[in-house]
């Protein structure tokens, strides 16, 4: 059996009777960048996440870089984050012309630990941007605690959280704002490039609409220096339609990841924590294993597709060796990145794949101890 780790085909060919006649609407329009199917997605979303505003954004790194903007990061000023993220997560910190300072994770959620945030706090620092990992909610009561108590701002990395919960609200709204991306990979994901920013603050959803437009407020009317970091109509419309999947979708992903987490608990391998308070919807199921290499031989021998997200924490990466900061600074990112594994996980993966997979993990890393024991008794 193949099992790979997405199946977008079939995806399409689910929605395909769907998505060629809205795309037909767009082009009908000539409304190919921003416009009606745009608009009705803002709206839509905006609606989902439960937030008063959802500004649609060219990708997602667009979402964050502007978000940062909109909550008064500039050159000089510091932002906290993780460095257990992918790059763009600091990129945009970097596009503002502020330095990112990372902050260990919690390794048994390996989402930025709230604990250490504060020490790194310091006259320069400007914002919070603490990341939703594999779509599961970070710790934001503790974190608004902070950034209230030092006056600073939160800008949510929900690129991989689409609908998840925390404390029963979604996010998106649980910080000053939020950024979506809707690479075509994601939980929502679009046919290309795509993303947004949601917010419940009026003046942060006008600068970032004037902003992805070169800082119009009117046309030809610029007030500032802005981007060209507006959405494509044909985007607006896929995202549209797959929106009104994303309850069953998400359903899905929760179910397969029950079913795992019951059988990885009794294997030779560990797994992020759930809070039972919240919501993850598992962009990513991720196990950590000490052998990974032999781990992914072994699946890949079975059909079993892999991926290691992400394999290097930021601030080892080449990018950033001008910060300075060797391996060893913080060392339950570093150990989570050497040990980390993606398995399939996606709405269309069928109970007997599922099965599958779980089965293909047990040959290759075994059955922990006390449960072979109780196996030979």
């Amino acid at each position: 059996m193949k099992i790979p780790i997405l199946d977008l085909k079939a995806e399409y060919a689910e929605l395909r009777d769907e998505i060629l006649p809205a795309l037909d609407r767009v082009c009908q329009k000539a409304a190919f960048i921003l416009g009606e199917e745009v608009e009705a997605f803002e709206r839509e979303f905006a609606d989902f996440c439960g937030t008063k505003h959802c500004v649609a954004m060219a990708n997602g790194t667009a979402g964050l870089h502007v978000g940062l903007l909109a909550l008064g990061v500039q050159a000089d000023h510091e932002v906290i984050t993780t460095p257990n993220t992918f790059a763009a997560t600091a990129e945009a910190i970097t596009y503002c012309g502020a330095v990112p300072v990372f902050v260990d994770i919690n390794p048994a959620t390996a989402n930025i630990d709230p604990k250490l945030i504060e020490r790194a706090i310091t006259p320069r620092t400007r914002a919070i941007l603490p990341v939703h990992l594999y779509g599961r909610p970070a710790d934001m009561d503790a974190i608004r605690e902070i950034a209230d108590r030092h006056k600073l701002r939160v800008l949510e990395d929900a690129a991989q959280a689409h609908g998840a919960r925390y404390r029963g609200r979604r996010v998106g709204g649980l910080g000053d704002a939020a950024a979506f991306s809707f690479y075509p990979t994601k939980n929502l994901g679009a046919y290309g490039e795509a993303g947004a920013i949601t917010t419940n603050d009026d003046q942060i959803a006008k600068f970032a609409r004037a902003a992805r437009s070169h800082g119009q407020t009117a046309r030809y009317e610029h007030e500032f220096v802005g981007y060209n970091y507006r959405l494509e109509g044909f985007q607006g419309a896929v995202l549209r339609i797959k929106l009104r999947r994303l309850y069953n979708w998400t359903a899905r992903r929760e179910e397969i990841a029950r079913a795992y987490r019951e059988a990885f608990s009794k294997m030779r391998i560990e797994m992020p924590v759930d809070d039972p308070r919240d919501e993850c919807v598992y962009h990513q199921f991720v196990i950590y294993a000490s052998n990974r290499n032999a781990v992914i031989s072994q699946l890949a021998a079975q059909g079993v597709e892999t991926v290691v997200h992400y394999p290097r924490p930021v601030h080892l990466q080449p990018s950033y060796s001008s910060l300075g900061l060797p391996p060893g600074t913080f060392p339950h990112a570093e150990r989570a990145c050497e040990r980390v594994l993606s398995l399939p996980l996606r709405p269309n993966l069928t109970a007997e794949e599922a099965a599958y997979v779980t089965n293909a993990v047990r040959e290759a890393v075994g059955e922990k101890p006390e449960i072979q024991a109780k196996r030979a008794t």
